[in-house]
């Protein structure tokens, strides 16, 4: 039984939710998300708080409770808060800077590397050597930062590269001597 498909998701003041076709479209204070919902599975909403429950007992159903629950309140938190996520660069000479739409970043490669931020994602770089992404949609987010991550990933021997804030490197030894 899920625990988490159990819960229901409360619905803030100036949250808008209806179902269209299977897909659940959010309307909040920072934009609209739409989202196919898993089969399979029955949402109720009300006044005040969305629900989620099982349409019969098969193990299918069951899996895809706690899932369409946890969508339901990642699209309501997206369009009332927002999510945001913190990158730092570490190494000598790395930096990032915004120029418009798009992050430039020197990573320790020959040439500069221009990234193009997707539409719904901001950036805002506090240091040359940190950034704030932030958007409405996690799964956008999530992958953003992933791709911004794969450019440099953080090196276990010297510690260098993009990695989160807070992220704790685990590091190797390097080569020693045969003895």
């Amino acid at each position: 039984m899920s625990r988490i498909g159990k819960l229901p998701v409360p619905l803030p003041k100036g949250v808008k939710v209806k179902m269209e076709n299977g897909r659940m479209v959010v309307t909040g204070p920072k934009g609209t998300l739409s989202q196919p919902m898993p089969p399979r599975v029955q949402v109720n909403i009300g006044d005040k708080e969305i629900t989620v429950t099982p349409q019969d007992d098969s193990r299918l159903s069951w899996s895809y409770w706690g899932l369409a629950r946890t969508l339901a309140y990642n699209m309501v938190i997206g369009t009332t808060e927002g999510f945001t996520k913190v990158l730092e660069l570490v190494g000598t000479g790395y930096k990032v800077e915004a120029k418009g739409n798009t992050l430039v970043f020197n990573v320790g490669y020959s040439n500069p590397v221009e990234f193009p931020l997707p539409k719904g994602i901001s950036a805002k770089v506090e240091k040359a050597n940190r950034i704030e992404l932030s958007g409405a949609n996690k799964e956008e987010l999530g992958q953003t930062v992933a791709v911004i991550r794969k450019l440099r990933p953080p090196d276990p021997y010297k510690g260098k590269g993009i990695k989160f804030a807070g992220e704790v490197i685990r590091r190797k030894v390097g080569k020693a001597g045969a003895r």
